[in-house]
C-alpha cells in the first residue's frame, strides 16, 4: 500500500470569497464554466446544474437530459478562461481534463470519498483537485481506487467532521501503482470509461484519451442506473483485491453485521443502505457486490 503524498494537490482554482471579483452571471467570449462541488459526484461531471432562472438555485441532471452526450451543465458563474489557464500552468497542468473530490463530507450522504474527473475549466473551491503523474489510464485506475467502497472505508476512519481536506486525502492508504498490473489496469479503465461517459462535444476530453489509451470507441451515451450500478460493483470486487481483502473483508466493509452477526455494535454505510432500501426495498449495494464477487473472483 501506498499514499497520494508523492502527488500535488491545490484548493480548487477559485476561492468563491476572495476571488468573487472574477465571476460573471452569463456565458460570454474568453469565459469558462466555473464548476462548484455540488455539480459532481462520483465519476458523473454531470450531475447538479444550475437553472439559470435563479442564479442560486441548482437541481440533479435527469436521467433524460444525461442520454445526450451533448448536454452541458450550466454553472452558477463564468470565469476568464486567462485566469484558469494562468492557475494552471502555474503547477505545470497540461491535460485538458482535472481530476479532484469534494472537500464537503457530511454524515447523511451516502459516501465519504467522491471524486470525479471534469473539464478543464475553472473549479471552485470546495472541489480540491489532484494533479496525478503518469498515463491517463493510470489516472483512471486512481479515480476507480477513490471512488471504491474499500477506500471510502479508510476514509471514514480518518474523516473527522464534514471537510475532506489535503491532509487527511494524503493520510488514505491506496494500491501503489506497482499493485496494478496491465491487466488489471485494462479491467479498471474499461469499467471507467463506461461510468465516465460520452466523450461527445467539447465537456469531456477525459473520455476521448481514455478511450484511445484503451483501443476503443468513447461511450456514445451514459449507462443506464442499473447497469452502472453493476459496473460500480465490479470496480468494487477488483479494487478490493487490490487492497488484499477477502469476500468477507468486504462484507464486513459493507454490513458488519451480516458478516459478524446480529447485534454487532458499528455501521459503515448506514445512509447508503438506509437510501437504497427506500428507493429498491433492498441494500442494493451489498447484493451487486457480492455477486459481482462470486462471478469474476469465484466463491472459494
Amino acid at each position: 500500500m501506498g499514499t497520494l503524498r508523492g502527488i500535488q494537490f491545490r484548493q480548487g482554482l477559485f476561492n468563491m470569497t476572495s476571488d468573487s471579483g472574477l465571476f460573471e452571471t452569463a456565458p460570454g467570449p474568453g469565459l469558462l464554466p466555473l464548476y462548484e462541488a455540488k455539480m459532481i459526484h462520483q465519476y458523473d461531471h454531470r450531475w447538479a446544474t444550475y437553472t439559470g432562472a435563479d442564479e442560486d438555485a441548482a437541481r440533479n441532471v435527469t436521467a433524460e437530459e444525461k442520454r445526450d452526450p451533448n448536454f452541458e451543465v450550466r454553472p452558477r458563474y463564468w470565469v476568464p478562461q486567462e485566469e484558469v489557464e494562468a492557475r494552471l500552468n502555474a503547477k505545470g497542468w497540461d491535460r485538458p481534463w482535472l481530476l479532484g473530490w469534494r472537500d464537503i463530507a457530511r454524515a447523511t450522504d451516502k459516501r465519504t470519498l467522491i471524486s470525479a474527473v471534469i473539464p478543464r475549466y475553472g473549479v471552485g473551491d470546495k472541489f480540491l483537485l489532484m494533479f496525478p503523474s503518469g498515463s491517463v489510464l493510470q489516472s483512471g485506475c486512481l479515480l476507480a481506487i477513490l471512488n471504491s467502497l474499500t477506500a471510502d472505508y479508510v476514509a471514514r476512519q480518518k474523516v473527522g467532521g464534514t471537510a475532506f481536506k489535503f491532509f487527511t486525502m494524503r493520510q488514505i492508504a491506496i494500491p501503489t501503482p506497482s499493485q496494478v498490473n496491465a491487466s488489471i489496469a485494462v479491467d479498471l479503465g474499461r469499467r471507467v470509461l463506461a461510468l465516465v461517459g460520452p466523450g461527445e462535444g467539447r465537456s469531456f476530453a477525459f473520455s476521448l484519451e481514455l478511450a484511445t489509451e484503451l483501443g476503443l470507441q468513447p461511450p456514445s451515451g451514459t449507462l443506464e442506473q442499473s447497469a452502472a450500478a453493476t459496473v460500480r460493483a465490479e470496480l468494487d470486487v477488483y479494487v478490493a483485491k487490490l487492497y488484499g481483502l477477502s469476500r468477507s473483508d468486504l462484507l464486513f466493509i459493507l454490513d458488519p453485521e451480516a458478516a459478524k452477526g446480529d447485534g454487532y455494535p458499528t455501521e459503515t454505510f448506514r445512509s447508503l443502505r438506509a437510501q437504497e432500501a427506500r428507493a429498491f426495498g433492498e441494500y442494493r449495494t451489498r447484493r451487486l457486490v457480492l455477486e459481482a464477487w462470486d462471478r469474476l473472483i469465484g466463491t472459494a
